[in-house]
């Protein structure tokens, strides 16, 4: 009777020990963390840097300030966001015990239009109005909150006679693309879908109103970026009604293909097309940014364009030329009519990423035409 007894007390015993371990350990992870800082650092372009740290913290969690997301579990205390949008976001951290027991700090990040390719930077080379021995023919400073009677619009996705614009673009073309807003022309290019197309731009152009034969033509633009966005100031033959592309010519005073890769958001290119005896000829060449990209700031793009030759520029320094005064050159010795458009895919960008960020706009300042007096 007496060992029973005994053993009854050592269960007992044995009882309040293992429940005193496990409150032991439930008391050890429920262990609140304390002193949870949080840095959020702006590192331009809408990504931003979310840094965080807390005292007995076992994971943390972020909320970036968006409508409908629930918190993320962080790998380690620094994780990297990019956002798409403007706006003011909330950025909140949660430093967990348990998956229900956490302290929380939040940080106000702000991210600017310009930092997600929207907006109009303040920056950039601006060209003069007087050039010696050159008189000032004609320009579009937009000014105003519309078009000019100058400018006609493209329509469409260039079916059913050009179906792509012959590219094969991804773009339906609309009025509703183009804004005259503070003295500057936005053309913007949306992820949206309307006439079959997935994405909507805007394609402007002089033919019927406006043409020239020789001169300096200068555009102050921005750019838009990312991967299958095709911007183009680039001119076409006035005969192109009878003789078709390319016996009408195709002067490209700049193009750019748009993508991360080096050659894409931080190059230009300039360049010509014509017949040769019943084919497709061109020529061109191109230029780098010493640093950044076309969104940066604004730029210069210009010809020269005489009896013997066509010159590039980037804000006044060339950097391509050719010389038309073969017998084959004949379309450059004619007069041709201006365009201004951001096309969405096709042939030479390739299509948009994931990783492209919509909308996108071509912002223009102005477009000069100066001739020999």
């Amino acid at each position: 009777m007496k060992l029973k007894w005994n053993l009854w007390w050592v269960q007992i015993a044995l009882i309040w020990l293992v429940l005193g371990c496990n409150q032991e350990d439930v008391d050890q992870q429920a262990k609140m963390p304390t002193n949870l800082e949080v840095t959020v650092e702006n590192l331009g372009k809408g990504s931003v840097k979310i840094s965080v740290q807390a005292n007995n913290a076992n994971f943390y969690k972020v909320n970036y300030g968006l409508p409908n997301l629930t918190p993320e579990r962080m790998t380690g205390n620094v994780v990297v966001y990019a956002y798409t949008t403007p706006g003011s976001f909330v950025v909140t951290v949660q430093a967990h015990a348990t998956e229900t027991d956490f302290i929380t700090a939040s940080k106000t990040v702000e991210i600017t239009p310009a930092e997600v390719g929207i907006g109009v930077p303040t920056t950039g080379y601006v060209s003069p109005l007087t050039y010696a021995g050159y008189d000032l023919v004609w320009n579009d400073e937009f000014a105003s909150t519309s078009l000019s009677d100058d400018w006609v619009f493209e329509i469409g996705d260039g079916c059913p006679g050009l179906c792509g614009w012959g590219n094969n673009e991804l773009q339906y073309y609309r009025r509703e693309n183009v804004e005259l807003k503070d003295g500057y022309l936005f053309i913007t290019a949306k992820q949206e879908g309307f006439g079959n197309k997935n994405y909507t731009s805007s394609r402007i152009k002089t033919q019927g109103k406006k043409s020239f034969k020789y001169g300096r033509i200068d555009v102050r633009a921005v750019l838009p970026k990312g991967q299958g966005l095709w911007p183009a100031v680039w001119m076409l033959g006035d005969n192109i009604t009878t003789v078709g592309w390319p016996a009408c010519g195709e002067i490209d005073i700049m193009e750019m293909v748009g993508g991360n890769a080096d050659g894409r958001d931080n190059t230009i290119h300039g360049t010509v097309h014509w017949d040769h005896n019943g084919s497709w000829a061109n020529y061109g060449g191109s230029v780098r940014k010493v640093s950044g990209i076309f969104r940066d700031d604004f730029h210069v793009f210009s010809i020269i364009w005489d009896e013997a030759k066509i010159v590039w520029l980037l804000d006044n320094v060339p950097f391509h030329e050719i010389d038309t005064r073969p017998v084959g050159l004949d379309e450059f010795r004619a007069s041709h009519f201006l365009l201004l458009n951001v096309a969405v895919g096709g042939n030479w960008p390739g299509s948009p990423s994931g990783e492209t960020v919509f909308p996108q706009q071509l912002v223009v300042d102005y477009v000069r035409v100066f001739q020999k007096n």
